[in-house]
């Protein structure tokens, strides 16, 4: 029962929008290494980054997160970078012991493209990315057209602070 549309030309680039976060251990070489793993992708080129961003969790409680956004342009189909995403996830520690435990990398495939993905490992766009400032606010920075000020005014009593420019993942 997946659902694809529409597809990119076999072999163009798409490109893809990468939520990052991490709330336990060295939070910001956490998500360093993990823009570094990004554009060492195959078939991928990294854009751009977002700055950095503190914000406080969701629901499990825990420390703050440090988030960001990445742009990449990919040749990857969605499943392959999801896949791809999730290797970058487990080489950093990443464990999955409940619903939005704390986490030391969480990377979201949050837009791929002007694709709608719904299958069962995968759903794009992020379904609750308009939910999200820690995604909303980063994204916004590095593709204003993809976020809308209703999208933003809707999570504005969300804590979160910009805390460093984009030149932190240099």
């Amino acid at each position: 029962m997946a659902a694809v549309s529409p597809q990119a030309p076999e072999g163009a680039e798409v490109s893809a929008w990468i939520g990052l976060g991490a709330n336990l251990g060295d939070r910001g070489a956490a998500l360093a290494q993990a823009v570094e793993a990004l554009a060492a992708l195959p078939a991928t080129r990294l854009i751009k980054v977002s700055g950095l961003y503190a914000s406080a969790p969701i629901d499990a409680g825990g420390p703050d997160y440090l988030n960001a956004v990445a742009e990449l342009a990919t040749r990857l189909e969605p499943l392959a970078l999801l896949d791809a995403l999730q290797a970058i996830e487990q080489a950093a520690g990443r464990e999955r012991p409940y619903r939005n435990a704390p986490r030391t990398l969480d990377l979201d495939l949050v837009l791929y493209g002007e694709q709608q993905i719904r299958s069962e490992r995968l759903t794009v766009p992020h379904p609750r990315l308009t939910e999200r400032a820690f995604v909303l606010l980063p994204l916004a920075e590095i593709a204003p057209e993809r976020v809308t000020p209703a999208q933003c005014q809707a999570v504005q009593d969300q804590r979160i602070a910009r805390i460093q420019g984009p030149e932190w993942a240099d």
